[in-house]
Formats: C-alpha cells, structure tokens, sequence
C-alpha cells in the first residue's frame, strides 16, 4: 500500500472488474489516456468485457487515443455509445465507418472548453492512472495528463488506477492546472516553456474516490519506423529551409519552440536535426516521443513541454529506467494548457504536422480517406497550425507504388484550410507559401512538391482551369475529384493504369 499515502482510501481498493460494475449505463466517462500513454488499463478493459455479457454501453471521453487493443474492445462489444475526442484505432476506426457509434473529431484544446460551457454532456465518472496517491489523497499522474485534471474536477465520481510500474520519480513532472469558467477566465501565463503556473499533482475531492484500482502494465509501446528514403528527403529540404531563415536573419540555430505531430513522418523530421547545426532547442508540442528523447541525449534539445510521452519500447525502457536524468528538462501539461491558442501564439511555435494529401492551392485533409472514411482524428494539428509562427504540413508526395499522389487539384476533406498553412513538404521539395496568392501557391506547390508521375496532368489541370474558369481560385468542377475516382474505380491514380 506503499503508492496511497492517505490511508482513507485503503478499504476502497477492489479488482478492476469490481470497479467497472460502478459504471453505470449512459453514463458519461472520462478516462486519462493521451496517444497510449496513462491510459486506464484495467478498468475500461474490464468494462469491454462486461459489455460483452450486459447492454450496457457509455459516452467515453478522454485526451486522445487509447493503447492496445481498449478502444477496439470497447467498440467490438458495442460498449460505447459516443467516442471523442480523438481515435487511432483499427477496429475502432471500422465501428465509426460503419456508423456503429458516434465519433466527434475535435481540437484537443477545445474538449475542456466544451465541457466547461456544456456544449456536451458532463463527466458522470473520472478514470483516472496515477503513479502515487499523495496524503491529501490527490493523484500524481503518469506518462500524460491529457485531460485528467478536468475530468477529475468535474466528474460526479472517480476511479483511480494505480500503475506501480511508473517509477515515483514522477512525481514534480506534471504541471496540473484547472481552468476556470467563463466570464472568469485567467491568463494563461507562460511566456517561457519552462514556465510552471499548476500544481505537480491532480487536486481532488476524495468523497467522490469510489474505487482504486492497482495495475502492474506497461504503456502500449509507439511503433517507431526508422526514418527511410522520404522522411530523410522531407528532413533535409525543411532542415535546408531553417538553414536559409537563419541566413536571413529570420531565425537564430536555436530557431523557436517546436512542435511535432505523432507518427513516423513527423519522428522522422524531428531526427534529422540530432546531425544539424541546430542546438539549445527547445519543444512545446503535445506528444513527446522517441526523438524528443534522442535529441536530449544529443545535446541538441535543452527542455520540452508536452502533455503525453508516447515512446518505443526501447526509448520507454530507457526512460523509466533514467527517469530523473530527463525530469529536469520536462514538464507534462493538461492538453488545454499544451495545445492553448494563446500559448502557441505568445511563444511563437513552430508547428509540424502531418497531412494525408494536400492540396495545389494549400488545404490540407489530415482526417479522412476519399472524403468519406474517417482515418485518425486531426488532434492537436489545427490548434497549432491556426496560430503558429510557422505552419508547416508534411507528407510524401506519392505512396502505394506511386499509385496515389498526395498533392491532387482538391483536397476530399478540409482539416487546415490554405490560410492557416505556410509550409507543404514531400519528398520531392518545399513551398513557401508565405505571401502568395492562391494561383502563385499553386505554381509553387506543383514545381516543388508534386511526384514526377503527376506533375505534367497536374500542371495541365491548373493551367486549363485558369484558362476555363478563371478567378482567385481556379478549378474545373468536373475534374476536381478525377484522382480521387480513378482510384476507385482503376485502383490507381495515375492514368492508363488498372490494378482492379
């Protein structure tokens, strides 16, 4: 009993499987949990199988994706009834397609915000990962906070789960503050990265404890690709950018906060600078993964300020078992406080998402396949990007063999439309679209980031658009999806080439 240091809440520890028979059906839960990191391990798993045998089925919230296989469970077992504000899963994915359940993709900073004005419905019951309860019997969190510390303060009930595999070196990591209601809103008063305005634990009302639950697991471990052909390519062309903006006296070799969305494009982007000549580089991003941690160890990145540390099982092994050598260059965030248009805008972030495809006048779609099929939630791209210093979108210009293009004349879905994007890269090249028009970006767009396998039709699409049609933004209606329904119907976007 050594992790609940207020001895009020010892005659409340049960099983998991005890704890989900206190969630009630309808009810709305909000559970810790950012891009598989501090997410509840034992009790919604726990609720999955229950739902399996019970119609029982609850609106679930947390602060992004869930690891191994919660999320799928839960939908599998038709356990949820609404699911935001963010997804990454396969099965899951398939339920939302298949409209088996209702998905709301929003802005991870605007969820509190939501809740805070009842757009949506309150938090009937708190999950909640800790790694120690401390003597007031307040939580201190794990590897995330997400949207912990609101759920805990709103929520009617709460459930707290405690990982004895987080070393209690944890504890000072956090930086856990609440919000408050509208008109009494504060200044978020960070003017520095290192800047701490919460508490390092999760305040709560220990009348609403109902359960504590112990887990021994692990974080679900990222899987980390080593960077390849294109993501180097897309490296080099952005490090060569940042090169000539510090020529220009634009930027300095510490450059401004960085922020990097999650996957292997974005890891790998972030890689390219451990061989650079940037250093004293500083991150405030949403998701700390494996370069963050590659780069402390180089001597390139001086602090970062996040909200999760989602990490490979190496780099995970390598910072539970090290933790206090980084803890001193991080804090973890409510995702309110990591993803704040004010903050961004204040420190003058530089942004790196990833796109799905963009397109030649600079809209990116970063959520769905074809329009119509929902991929992964666009998470924290858009709170960023609108308020950047520097947007910047990144993708490869082609995949499947070259058989899709990831420029094309009209996005299918807008996440991040052109006036909130300065920078596209692929592999082939960057475009500056700072200052442009829509017809210049276009040119800028299709010369540097189009494969060789489209740019003649592409190039030949603009020019008859501009021709046919005219005006700021040209496009032949007719022909604005042609990539998108050829590779419907011939299994490729390139022309004369059938592989269905």
């Amino acid at each position: 009993m050594d992790r609940i240091l207020y001895s009020h809440y010892n005659d409340k520890v049960m099983a998991a499987d005890k704890a989900a028979l206190l969630i009630e059906n309808n009810n709305v839960v909000g559970a810790s949990g950012f891009t598989k990191a501090g997410d509840s391990k034992s009790v919604l798993p726990a609720f999955a199988k229950r739902a399996a045998n019970e119609e029982v089925a609850i609106t679930l919230i947390t602060g992004a994706s869930l690891g191994y296989t919660t999320d799928a469970d839960l939908a599998e077992n038709n356990a949820l009834i609404r699911r935001m504000p963010f997804m990454a899963d396969p099965a899951l994915r398939k339920s939302i397609n298949d409209y088996k359940l209702k998905y709301i993709d929003q802005h991870l900073s605007e969820t509190v915000e939501q809740l805070i004005c009842g757009h949506i419905a309150p938090i009937d019951v708190a999950i909640i990962e800790a790694s120690l309860i401390d003597e007031n019997g307040n939580i201190i969190p794990t590897t995330s906070i997400g949207n912990s510390a609101f759920f805990a303060a709103q929520a009617k009930k709460i459930i707290i789960e405690i990982n004895t595999k987080i070393p209690l070196s944890f504890k000072g990591v956090h930086d856990c503050v609440v919000p408050n209601s509208y008109p009494d809103r504060d200044v978020i008063n960070i003017q520095n990265i290192t800047d701490r305005i919460g508490e390092t634990f999760i305040k709560i009302d220990p009348e609403k404890v109902i359960a504590v639950v112990y887990t021994d697991i692990t974080d679900q471990p990222a899987v980390i690709a080593e960077p390849d052909v294109k993501t180097t390519a897309i490296s080099n062309h952005l490090l060569n950018f940042f090169e000539n903006e510090v020529k220009k006296g634009k930027l300095t070799y510490s450059l401004l906060p960085l922020q990097a969305g999650i996957g292997k494009v974005a890891n790998s982007v972030l890689m390219g600078f451990k061989n650079s000549n940037f250093k004293n580089l500083t991150m405030y991003s949403e998701v700390l993964q494996d370069s963050t941690f590659d780069l402390i160890d180089s001597g390139n990145l001086d602090f970062a300020s996040g909200s999760s540390i989602t990490v490979s099982e190496g780099c995970y092994e390598r910072l539970i078992n090290n933790f206090n050598d980084y803890k001193d260059k991080l804090v973890l965030r409510p995702q309110n406080i990591s993803n704040a248009p004010e903050v961004v805008r204040r420190l003058g972030i530089i942004g790196i998402n990833t796109a799905i495809e963009f397109d030649i006048y600079g809209n990116v779609n970063s959520t769905h396949i074809s329009g119509s099929k929902m991929m992964n939630g666009i998470g924290g791209s858009g709170d960023f990007a609108r308020n950047a210093y520097l947007s910047i979108f990144v993708c490869p210009s082609a995949s499947k063999e070259n058989n899709i293009s990831h420029v094309v004349p009209m996005v299918t879905h807008h996440d991040h439309t052109e006036h909130d994007v300065d920078i596209l890269v692929t592999d082939q090249g960057l475009a500056d679209l700072r200052g442009l028009a829509p017809r210049e970006r276009a040119e800028v767009i299709i010369e540097n980031c189009v494969h060789p396998d489209f740019k003649e039709e592409i190039r030949d699409y603009f020019t008859r658009a501009c021709e046919q049609t005219g005006g700021q933004t040209p496009h032949i209606l007719e022909e604005t999806f042609k990539f998108h329904t050829r590779l419907k119907e011939t299994g490729s976007m390139q022309k004369n080439k059938t592989l269905v």
